[in-house]
């Protein structure tokens, strides 16, 4: 994780919550383009590990490092993610 901005999002092709979720998490990103904010995508199935440790779980969203939400966007939680965004 090069930039301390970045989102990563854990998906599976053809999951319509991964997709309303990349949705809604690139209309926030244009939202706040001072941010600087990364999107990073990684389909779960390419990885075995990934695979077994998120299968039912996706889309599940990080933040450096943490598991900042998952199945649905969380608001209270992104405005806090964009509150340490803005300190750091």
């Amino acid at each position: 994780m090069s930039n301390k901005n970045t989102l990563i999002v854990y998906y599976r092709e053809g999951c319509h919550l991964c997709e309303q979720m990349t949705a809604t998490l690139y209309e926030q990103q244009q939202q706040y383009p001072q941010l600087n904010i990364k999107i990073e995508i990684i389909d779960i199935d390419d990885d075995p590990a990934l695979r077994e440790k998120y299968n039912v779980d996706v889309p599940v969203v990080m933040y450096q490092g943490e598991v900042a939400f998952y199945h649905f966007f969380d608001k209270d939680e992104f405005e806090r993610i964009l509150t340490t965004m803005k300190s750091i």
